[in-house]
């Protein structure tokens, strides 16, 4: 059985021209009769509201794509395989500023990852709870603009199927 402790600190986080570095990943899967609909995993925020993909510091022990598929084991609870490079994307974090980068500003490598397993147990069980949506259910709640755009404009491009629409809904874990 594996450990199911998340990793934290900053000690081997990588940075980058005053950006923390930054990997995840848009959990996907699809379902109907004929696997026609394309729903994605959100999570909460711990640290606000609306809802988020799984994503978090890359490390120096580990690449972009390693550092992508931990960040969904340790905060959503799922293992499964990458399939797309969906994008690049900076933005500025409200609540991590270090002396690395005191501005706060982090770059981000994000991932489609099509999910294999959902697990019972997990590193951030405990403050995290997962939100299958639909596409434009996902857009409707998407609490981050730079992660809306990774969804609009680089995944929901290679990844389509039937959408349905529906109001941003919550689930237990």
């Amino acid at each position: 059985m594996s450990e199911l402790v998340a990793r934290t600190g900053r000690h081997q986080q990588r940075y980058r021209d005053g950006f923390r570095l930054v990997a995840g990943c848009i959990p996907f899967k699809y379902r109907g009769p004929g696997e026609e609909v394309v729903e994605v995993l959100m999570i909460n925020s711990t640290s606000g509201p609306g809802l988020l993909f799984p994503k978090g510091g890359w490390e120096d022990d580990e690449t972009d794509k390693e550092a992508a598929l931990r960040e969904a084991y340790e905060e959503a609870g799922v293992r499964g395989d990458l399939v797309d490079l969906i994008g690049h994307y900076e933005f500025k974090s409200k609540t991590l500023q270090d002396e690395e980068s005191p501005e706060g500003w982090c770059k981000a490598v994000m991932f489609a990852l099509l999910v294999k397993e959902e697990l019972q147990s997990w590193p951030e069980q405990n403050t995290r709870h997962r939100t299958w949506l639909t596409i434009p259910e996902a857009i409707e709640c998407c609490r981050h603009p730079w992660m809306r755009q990774a969804l609009e404009q680089g995944f929901s491009k290679r990844h389509t199927g039937v959408v349905e629409v529906g109001i941003c809904k919550s689930s237990s874990k």
